[in-house]
């Protein structure tokens, strides 16, 4: 069976689907044709409905429910792991709401965390990650919500940090922080779909297994990171949740659908079918 499979470049998940999708592990008569996209695009081509698995934010899976289901493992959940919104000069909470922010897309995670801390800010500008931080260096933007591996090199180009939005989560909600996921096409049967789901969680464990080895797979998609940052990044964003959900996982996505409700005035959302069972 042949299926279609997106995820983005950056170092955690080319570390978990590495042995999936170059054959390390036994993948039976499973085999995918791999994207490699940022999390942008691929939040929207979840909303059209494009490919069979994916990589998203959680910040759209409210959107794609009628489409997708959540799958257990190869998604990124944790403690301090949050965006960070950062400046180039001192700005105050109080200057947020009328300053001109960048955001990392706007069904992603960050925003909804953003817009958490900030639900009176008014001037966002929706950006590719990547970015985000020339932009505010160039005096364009007065502020900007960064993730990924900016988190570690954002100090070293003279950037400050005005707020951990992670931090500001946890303590609001005392749940890990939601990031993303993978969703898979409710077309798809159902049992083939949690065997997508078994194949990740072995992937995973057998990067675990042969880590800190750095895979050559994963080096050529690091975006020239060193390999300090790039094992900084498994480090922070690949951990148990990655391997399953488990019951403090589905608790801290249910919270943030009901964030999102709480944001957007939508309905409850019905629980049953987010997850895959």
């Amino acid at each position: 069976m042949n299926f279609t499979l997106g995820f983005s470049p950056c170092p955690n998940d080319t570390f978990i689907f590495d042995a999936l999708v170059n054959k390390k592990i036994d993948t039976e008569d499973f085999d995918f044709n791999v994207v490699l996209e940022d999390v942008q695009t691929l939040n929207q081509w979840a909303l059209e409905e494009k490919l069979d698995f994916s990589k998203i934010s959680y910040g759209v899976l409210p959107l794609v429910l009628d489409k997708y289901v959540l799958l257990n493992s190869g998604g990124a959940l944790g403690k301090g792991v949050g965006p960070l919104l950062i400046s180039k000069t001192q700005i105050t909470n109080d200057q947020i709401p009328n300053s001109v922010i960048a955001i990392p897309g706007q069904n992603t995670t960050a925003h909804l965390l953003f817009s958490l801390a900030y639900p009176n800010a008014r001037n966002k500008q929706f950006m590719v990650f990547h970015e985000i931080e020339d932009a505010v260096l160039s005096g364009g933007l007065d502020a900007g919500v960064i993730i990924h591996e900016n988190r570690f090199t954002y100090q070293d180009r003279g950037l400050r940090k005005i707020i951990d939005l992670g931090e500001y989560w946890e303590q609001q909600l005392q749940v890990p922080i939601p990031l993303g996921g993978i969703i898979a096409n409710k077309k798809i049967d159902k049992s083939v779909s949690l065997k997508v789901d078994s194949l990740i969680k072995k992937s995973l464990e057998y990067a675990f297994a042969n880590y800190p080895f750095i895979t050559d797979y994963v080096k050529q998609h690091s975006q020239e990171m060193s390999e300090v940052v790039m094992k900084q990044h498994i480090d922070l964003y690949v951990n148990d949740y990655s391997l399953g959900l488990g019951d403090n996982g589905r608790k801290a996505v249910l919270k943030l659908m009901e964030v999102y409700g709480q944001l957007h005035n939508k309905p409850k959302l019905d629980k049953v079918d987010i997850f895959i069972r």
